[in-house]
């Protein structure tokens, strides 16, 4: 009986269990509108009129052609559930260009320059978090001071003024979210351009030890192109105004068009005097009409021209591919799937432009097209190691033959040493070196005028290297942690001492057995250097606790000090002083976590925690 009621109820139980914990989780906050009003001012507007804006906000559709600040005025309560040691943040999926946060009257973040030459925050989600000392348990106030362009002055929608709607929770909530954005918009742009640059590179490198091969230029200039343009997208602090970034940008374009054109047709073995003149005269039409046309026409005039560099591209890729088809069909259908893929996300780029589709939370393109150019890369390392395999297949032949032949010699030497007749002896060997001159000879030069087996040789074993050394990673024997705990000690209380700073350190007083990586030891000695760098350096503190704690499957450290903390102006900017972002860098790589928490006036306190 008891059993059955048992049954009857746990399902109850759970259900219970699962209510009471989703109601002590905070729910996050998404606000979609917002009290609106453009000025110029450092402050909200009190006494002009505001008007209700829905978040987002594309200002190509509510402000045309404004050029400036808007504020933007929103009132929310703390979330429910939020406990006293819970941090709160506000997420901004995209800002457009850069942005001012003001809590309750108090400015608490600043996405760098607000004036000319703009930070340029257009692609990175900003994450802000709202001081607890400031926050009010209802009716509070968030003002944020918005910098954007007018669509008519860039080249692209995404790049005009703007801002989407706004996410108000627990901190650990949304650091998920932001990272992920952040990884996607930024960090992966960030690798894929440093991998066209390398592979460019490469091919231009390639290029200049074999000159006839006129594809590998154009390709490599086309990658290490594509890469230089790619920077506008995270370099946020370009030392140039808004209106010279977006022109220089738009200009680049028929240069790569260029590039990529000239690529397909040398790489199908066709050359066009007309065409290369086309193309170049339209490098200097293209900044031409732009400054003709000025500044307030850029997205239409430069759209326009995409049109017809899209249109370029196509045309190039038809006449590839059918040459492709009729000559070598064996690329036939990778380059189709390549270039087919390529042509797509040109026809969904202008089709973004245009407002045929709605801008995605992604920007596919700045991670897709250099995927599709790598692609290409792939396939012509192919086309050399079919060379190669060719040329390593011809080469086994050669000794092949030069086996048997040599074989034949010994038979015949045999038979000739037992006849020791010397006039066959003098034939024999004359017969045998014109096979070799004949066979051997012939093959030889088939290689020398086909597939330049030792170049291709050349640059494999070159490019063999290349690999290794990217790949080689740190050994080591791993290090007893009580022997770096106490290593890491004495460096530290030196420094300080040096520095007379007061140093007080504690450690765990149970024996440590743990063994630390030799990686990790190196990377964690290098943060508490840095660490200790930044309190004698930039601190002016006159104590410094350091306390270290070993658990189970982790160990941490805490550096904290009394000195003046980190100045107000570089709120927002922890990681781009002091060397904070190497650290957090470093910590990371060992699947870590290196947190900073500052105030003018209250010291530093860096917690490392790292994985055993």
């Amino acid at each position: 009986m008891s059993t059955r009621v048992l049954r009857l109820l746990l399902p109850a139980l759970l259900a219970l269990l699962a209510a009471f914990a989703a109601t002590a989780q905070p729910l996050a906050l998404t606000v979609t509108q917002a009290q609106a009003v453009a000025s110029p001012g450092e402050r909200f507007p009190e006494g002009l009129p505001t008007q209700t804006v829905r978040l987002p906000d594309d200002w190509s559709q509510t402000r045309p052609r404004y050029d400036g600040s808007v504020w933007y005025r929103v009132a929310f309560d703390a979330p429910a559930g939020l406990q006293r040691d819970d941090l709160l943040a506000l997420h901004v999926e995209r800002v457009c260009s850069n942005l001012e946060v003001f809590l309750n009257g108090h400015r608490i973040y600043s996405g760098g320059r607000m004036t000319e030459p703009l930070a340029r925050n257009c692609y990175y989600p900003q994450l802000v978090t709202l001081p607890a000392a400031l926050l009010h348990s209802q009716a509070n106030v968030l003002d944020l001071h918005v910098r954007g362009s007018a669509l008519q002055r860039v080249t692209a929608r995404q790049r005009a003024g703007g801002l989407s709607t706004l996410v108000i929770g627990p901190q650990s909530q949304l650091a998920s979210l932001h990272d992920s954005r952040l990884f996607w918009n930024i960090t992966l742009v960030e690798l894929t351009s440093l991998t066209l640059l390398i592979v460019g590179s490469f091919m231009l490198g390639l290029h200049w030890m074999n000159r006839r091969e006129v594809p590998l230029f154009y390709f490599g200039a086309l990658l290490v192109g594509w890469a230089i343009l790619s920077a506008r997208v995270w370099w946020r602090d370009l030392p140039l105004e808004t209106a010279t970034v977006e022109f220089v940008a738009a200009s680049a374009y028929p240069l790569l068009v260029a590039c990529l054109v000239q690529f397909l047709l040398s790489y199908a073995a066709l050359r066009s005097r007309v065409i290369e003149a086309v193309l170049a005269l339209q490098c200097v039409l293209m900044p031409l009409t732009l400054v003709l046309l000025g500044p307030t026409r850029l997205f239409a005039v430069a759209n326009a021209w995409y049109s017809i560099l899209a249109l370029e591209v196509f045309a190039a890729i038809v006449l590839y591919l059918a040459v492709v088809w009729k000559h070598r069909r064996v690329d036939f259908a990778p380059m189709l799937m390549i270039l087919g893929g390529t042509t797509g996300l040109v026809m969904y780029a202008i089709a973004v432009q245009l407002q045929a589709l709605q801008q995605p939370p992604l920007q596919i393109m700045h991670f897709a097209v250099p995927v599709l150019f790598l692609g290409i890369g792939s396939r012509l390392l192919q086309v050399f190691s079919r060379a190669l395999s060719a040329a390593e297949a011809n080469r086994t032949t050669l000794e092949e033959r030069v086996k048997e032949i040599t074989a034949e010699i010994e038979r015949n030497f045999s038979q000739l040493s037992e006849l020791r007749v010397e006039q066959v002896t003098e034939k024999e060997r004359k017969r045998i070196a014109a096979d070799l001159h004949d066979d051997l000879g012939a093959k030889l030069l088939t290689i020398v005028h086909t597939s330049e087996s030792e170049r291709i040789s050349t640059l494999a074993r070159e490019a063999l290297e290349e690999m290794r050394l990217s790949v080689r990673g740190l050994t080591g024997k791993p290090v007893r942690l009580a022997d770096a705990l106490a290593d890491w000690r004495a460096e530290t209380v030196l420094r300080l001492g040096q520095a007379n700073i007061e140093c007080d350190w504690k450690g765990p007083a149970e024996e440590i057995e743990h063994l630390l990586p030799a990686r990790a030891y190196v990377q964690t000695t290098r943060i508490l250097r840095e660490a200790v760098s930044n309190i004698i350096k930039h601190s002016g503190a006159s104590h410094c606790k350091v306390r270290s704690s070993v658990g189970e499957r982790d160990f941490g450290l805490l550096v904290q000090d009394n000195g003046k903390g980190i100045p107000m102006e570089l709120d927002g900017k922890l990681d781009r002083g002091h060397g904070m972002s190497s650290m957090k860098h470093r910590a990371k790589q060992l699947q870590g976590q290196c947190l900073v928490e500052s105030g003018p006036g209250y010291g530093t306190v860096i917690r490392l925690t790292l994985p055993l």
